[in-house]
């Protein structure tokens, strides 16, 4: 069941400002204490997996907790192949991650997390497979914006429960402020509701997209590799700024910092240098089957979005990530090399003119380099996954000399995947022109959302497109869109017949709904504090608070000796509260922040700067 949110309506009430309900929406399970956002699991190897949950507790006073950990081949836990303990604290957010080792490679495992004697929900996840593998099945996602619709194309997806991982190629969260690039629906408000600046922004808001309940159960259930596009920072970002970043907004290098640090917290991704954010190209095998090669096309090196489309100084990938690649390539004895990529790597124009400067199109000096590079390394069955622009398309990726008829100079085939909820990108042209205009391209979608199945065998690559019906209305369903597949040792796309019938050998059973010693008596009128952003503050700070049940709620802060020096009582609402304290005329120092309800007292250390 999806998880409906409030609209957050902000009134000023004697220094501290109240966003509050506007309608109906679901209650938190309590019973997920302390591990409200779920978990989560990523970055699949043949003997290890990252493991992933964050930790809420609004009565510790404690620096840091000790969380334990377990991974096991049965739901029940108890044939345990590996487990171990670690420790959170504010540094990340009480955000937990490890590394899982010791696995074996194509299996099924469960695990979960445990504080004191409360344990997290049981996920699910799979290893990868090693030597001659048969098939290997990906959901493909991109651009999921709160603000836009829910996301019941993962609800979707984890019903199908006939896939092996998750590719999430970038858009995971949006940073605009409320009513910006947005659907203006009364449940879907951004918290917080300006622009995310800061790490503290941006910690917020990927608490606020794992609390929806279609995207913590697809998590729960299936494994995610992930890369990130322009809006887990800010819209057309480069390496050196952004589209939508500008004056008055800070240093670039601060906000990408944040957002990068607060990327890793929250996401299963496997990070092996905290001090270096900014590298998330990585590759990973499923046996002999594919090489999946995981592109950073955004952040690491990329130079500003100019008309000078041929200038050989600007990067999409720089000159590292460019040889690790075609190192990748040239090496790569697996039967077909796929990129995972943001941005769409097949022209794109109209009339003769290029469409989207922000796309590869921007960069044809590189992409030259990269194509002579796969064609002088004669590099067969290359494709290319891409996200970012909210559109479906299928692509011969052209050489000189193309010809759509016969087949003759492709590279290989590009599939496009829509966006989860994100507005479509409103192109002037019909289709039919775009095709006319571009014969490489096979099929084109522009107006649809969802996301698409791609059914990886010996014999061949085919996506499969699925829309929602309506992503405003979660009672509406899916159907199939359209299907295209490329054969081994041939370089353009054909049209499917239908969605692939492959069936799926050794489909396995859920990880159960509700976590190990579930209903042990918390009550339901019990108030949580998930968090305060931002901690330390120089101004406000923003607490995000669930209700059991409607009821009055005191709030003071109190300073080092106990003395109240803000205190006011409002009615709030069942389900999630956003509470912003106005704290720019006190004194730098620490106070503590006391959240009261009738049977619950909550207590934040936070921190004037």
């Amino acid at each position: 069941m999806l998880k409906t949110f409030l609209f957050f309506i902000t009134i000023l009430l004697s220094g501290f400002y109240l966003a509050q309900d506007d309608g109906s929406r679901e209650k938190l399970d309590v019973d997920l204490y302390p591990f409200y956002h779920g978990v989560a699991s990523g970055d699949p190897l043949p003997d290890a997996v990252i493991l992933w949950t964050r930790f809420t507790d609004d009565t510790l006073s404690a620096d840091s907790v000790k969380i334990e950990w377990r991974i096991a081949t049965d739901t029940n836990m108890t044939n345990i192949v590996n487990s171990g303990l670690g420790y959170t604290n504010d540094s990340r957010d009480w955000t937990f991650k490890v590394d899982a080792t010791g696995l074996q490679a194509d299996t099924y495992y469960f695990y979960d997390f445990k504080y004191e004697d409360r344990h997290s929900l049981i996920g699910r996840t799979k290893t990868a497979p090693v030597g001659d593998i048969d098939s290997v099945r990906f959901a493909v996602v991109s651009c999921s914006n709160w603000q836009h619709g829910y996301f019941h194309a993962y609800r979707h997806l984890k019903m199908r429960n006939d896939f092996d991982v998750v590719l999430h190629l970038g858009d995971y969260i949006y940073e605009y402020e409320e009513g910006t690039f947005s659907a203006n629906m009364a449940d879907r408000v951004h918290e917080p509701t300006h622009e995310n600046l800061t790490l503290e922004d941006y910690r917020l808001r990927y608490s606020q997209y794992h609390l929806d309940d279609d995207l913590r159960d697809l998590h729960q259930q299936f494994p995610f590799i992930m890369i990130w596009d322009d809006h887990e920072s800010a819209n057309d970002s480069y390496k050196d700024g952004a589209q939508n970043h500008n004056s008055g907004e800070g240093l670039w290098s601060d906000r990408k910092n944040g957002s990068t640090q607060a990327y890793h917290e929250w996401l299963p991704i496997r990070s092996p240098d905290m001090n270096n954010t900014l590298k998330i190209y990585r590759k990973f095998q499923w046996g002999d089957l594919i090489d999946l090669h995981m592109l950073d096309t955004r952040l690491v090196a990329r130079t500003e979005q100019t008309n000078n489309y041929s200038d050989p100084n600007k990067e999409l990938l720089g000159t590292t990530q460019f040889n690790w690649l075609t190192n990748n390539l040239k090496n790569s004895t697996a039967r077909w090399n796929i990129l995972g990529n943001q941005v769409m790597m097949s022209p794109l124009k109209a009339f003769g003119v290029t469409v989207n400067k922000d796309q590869w199109d921007g960069y044809t000096y590189e992409r030259n380099k990269l194509f002579d590079s796969i064609t002088t390394n004669n590099i067969n069955n290359l494709v290319v996954l891409t996200g970012d622009i909210h559109t479906s398309w299928v692509n011969d990726i052209p050489l000189s000399g193309y010809d759509a008829s016969g087949c003759q100079n492709s590279l290989g085939v590009e599939f496009v995947v829509t966006s989860v909820t994100s507005t479509s990108f409103n192109l002037p042209i019909s289709v039919s022109l775009i095709k006319f205009s571009n014969p490489h391209i096979q099929y084109a979608d522009i107006t649809k959302r969802g996301y698409m199945i791609l059914d990886v065998t010996k014999a061949k690559v085919q996506g499969d497109y699925y829309y929602m019906n309506d992503v405003e209305d979660i009672a509406i369903g899916e159907y199939f869109g359209d299907a295209y597949y490329v054969n081994d040792n041939e370089k353009c796309a054909n049209q499917a017949s239908g969605p692939t019938s492959r069936p799926v050998i050794n489909q396995h059973y859920y990880a159960p709904e509700f976590p190990l010693g579930y209903h042990v008596g918390i009550q339901e009128d019990e108030m949580i504090l998930l968090g305060a952003y931002p901690n330390p503050t120089p101004s406000t700070i923003t607490a995000q608070v669930y209700l059991q049940k409607q009821e009055t709620v005191t709030v003071n802060v109190l300073d080092l000796s106990g003395r109240i020096v803000l205190t006011h009582q409002f009615s709030a609402s069942v389900g999630a509260n956003y509470i912003t304290l106005d704290l720019s005329n006190f004194k730098a120092g620490a106070y503590s922040l006391l959240i009261k309800t009738t049977n619950k007292n909550a207590i934040k250390k936070i921190i004037k700067l």
